[in-house]
């Protein structure tokens, strides 16, 4: 067994940027918050990545500042969406649907669960997080929402 991080591989729809990451948990992860319904069309189906990930065709990234604390990243020839970055710590996570090969990834966490419309479910067995409790668990952290 390797002491080497896994890393994927994916790219936006055009193919003018290119991403490399380290994947932080073995899982997908989804967020049915308003604000990542709308950048989606759906729920968001995330891989969290706590390092720096490396881009080519970084002058293809337009970021977005979506709060205080986060931005969201594009591909300006295709608008394929990229990432999302909590500004804080640096963290990113990237849209699942961006990598070539997931491997035996499967949906484990969803959050803002209180914000999820009734038109979709996930079938599996996940852990599930409201945004009270989500937020309550990032003060206790040590963020605040400022």
């Amino acid at each position: 067994m390797s002491d080497t991080p896994e890393q994927i591989t994916g790219h936006c729809l055009c193919g003018a940027v290119t991403v490399t990451a380290t994947p932080a948990k073995p899982h997908l992860e989804a967020c049915h918050c308003e604000m990542c319904r709308r950048w989606c069309g759906s729920a968001y189906l995330a891989v969290q990545s706590d390092t720096a990930p490396q881009f080519t065709g970084e002058e293809h990234i337009t970021r977005f500042k979506s709060s205080n604390w986060a931005e969201r990243g594009f591909c300006s020839k295709c608008g394929s969406n990229l990432f999302y970055c909590f500004t804080p710590t640096g963290s990113y996570s990237f849209l699942a649907g961006l990598f070539d090969d997931l491997g035996d990834r499967v949906l484990a966490e969803e959050i803002f669960v209180d914000e999820q419309p009734d038109y979709y479910a996930f079938v599996q067995e996940t852990t599930r997080k409201t945004g009270p409790e989500l937020i309550a668990e990032a003060k206790e952290a040590g963020f605040t929402f400022d």
